[in-house]
């Protein structure tokens, strides 16, 4: 029997995988699993995934694919690192590179799901009950592949034993932060040996100064947004020396503020710029027209909330982005890229971000990501992994150029005609005398 296109191409990818699982017992799960999540499904939950699978064995399937997904004790690190490995070298070949930090979130009902609070929701914009995870992935301007990904554990959920204990977060998980979650993400992929990329993110993580410090430690060049109120030192303005050392006493290391010379917020320094500062650049082709808007950038020094800390922090690039019609700036980035750096090359740099939109939507809408339907921490991050590795072989082809097609383009295979999902109303007795309001009134 012929193997349909792409077929053995995906059968090798799942072999190297299941390399990473510890047993040979689970690689029908991982198999399986990653299979399921590239059909073209409505819902890619368990029980569909099963009947499309075996449909002669739905109830087997189904209590195999989420004893495996929800039980089995596999690493996801392990399996994440087989994946990376395989579309890395497909990836990295003279380009630019790029490593996005940021975060999603996953609407979900009631409050016994790992993880699940009310919070900021990207998916809707505002505040919601979700579940909120932080990612890492590795991109150039053709592709992007999420390289780690963790839950985000809110404190009342850290703090929460009972909580824990059910849904099986594990002992040793304190409460983190989403920028410390990030930064412990960036180290463990550095340790690896993972290609090093410009560090990309939003305000939400670019305006913690001791997240960029982190980065610098880590020799890690970054190109962040940064909200309004940042406060920097404007070009040729900075705290003066510390008074000279007296004959007794203690020496002073703090710097001294001038009245003339204090730092000021992004924005009002925006805002006083001369307006032939701002230049148009195009960055990339959008759907219906070219992307481009005004920009402009000059090299600053981060105040640190702290104008007369003894030492100075270094000059780095602030990038502004000042659309046309608009009545003041809408978006500050600030950089370590090297001070030789053009506007363009800052400009391209900022908005290569737009790939983790990119990772999100193909992994909620092609793969399920959003789709998981059980409680706990282990399941929740096998989950999320064998959805990056169903993404992670749709991307290696497409760079390899095979041409690989989305899920939604594969062929279903037909479910058996009797199956009813779990929930679905059961079919009317077939014979009257088995009816049984009939049978109680003849009683």
């Amino acid at each position: 029997m012929k193997k349909r296109p792409g077929t053995q191409g995906l059968d090798s990818y799942l072999d190297t995988l299941a390399g990473a699982l510890g047993h040979a017992d689970r690689e029908a799960g991982l198999k399986g699993y990653c299979r399921g999540l590239m059909l073209p499904l409505e819902r890619k939950s368990v029980e569909p995934m099963a009947a499309h699978l075996d449909p002669r064995h739905v109830r087997a399937r189904h209590q195999a694919l989420h004893h495996f997904v929800s039980q089995s004790e596999w690493s996801d690190a392990a399996v994440l690192a087989k994946v990376r490995e395989w579309v890395l070298p497909r990836l990295v070949r003279n380009q630019a590179l790029y490593w996005i930090v940021d975060d999603t979130g996953i609407r979900k009902k009631g409050r016994h799901s790992v993880g699940v609070a009310r919070q900021y929701c990207g998916q809707i914009g505002k505040q919601d009950n979700c579940q909120v995870a932080v990612s890492l992935s590795i991109a150039t301007v053709q592709a992007s592949l999420p390289v780690a990904w963790q839950l985000y554990l809110p404190l009342e959920w850290a703090e929460d034993a009972a909580r824990r204990r059910n849904a099986g977060v594990p002992e040793e998980l304190a409460f983190a932060s989403k920028p410390e979650i990030a930064l412990t993400q960036i180290r463990q992929a550095k340790a690896a040996g993972v290609p090093v990329g410009v560090v990309l993110a939003d305000a939400g993580y670019g305006t913690n100064t001791q997240w960029r410090e982190a980065l610098s430690e880590l020799d890690m060049q970054y190109a962040v947004g940064v909200v309004s109120s940042v406060g920097v030192w404007a070009p040729g303005t900075e705290p003066q020396p510390a008074k000279p050392r007296r004959a007794m006493g203690r020496p002073t290391i703090r710097r001294r503020l001038v009245a003339d010379q204090k730092p000021v917020s992004v924005k009002a320094l925006a805002l006083d710029l001369d307006r032939r500062r701002f230049r148009h650049v195009r960055w990339r082709e959008g759907t219906n027209a070219p992307l481009s808007s005004r920009f402009a950038a000059l090299r600053v020094r981060v105040s640190h909330g702290d104008p007369r800390r003894a030492e100075l922090s270094p000059e780095q690039w602030l990038l502004i982005e000042w659309p046309r019609g608009e009545s003041e700036p809408t978006k500050y980035w600030l950089s370590n890229l090297p001070a030789e750096s053009t506007l363009k090359t800052l400009v391209m740099t900022v908005k290569a971000r737009w790939r983790i939109e990119r990772d999100y939507q193909d992994l909620k809408q092609e793969f399920g990501l959003a789709q998981y339907e059980g409680r706990g921490w282990r399941g929740f991050h096998h989950h999320a992994t064998l959805c990056v590795a169903a993404y992670g072989f749709l991307v290696g082809e497409r760079l390899r150029g095979a041409g690989q097609k989305k899920p939604s383009e594969l062929p279903k295979p037909p479910l058996p005609r009797r199956y009813l999902p779990r929930g679905a109303a059961t079919r009317a007795a077939p014979r009257r005398n088995l009816d049984r309001n009939l049978a109680l009134a003849r009683g």
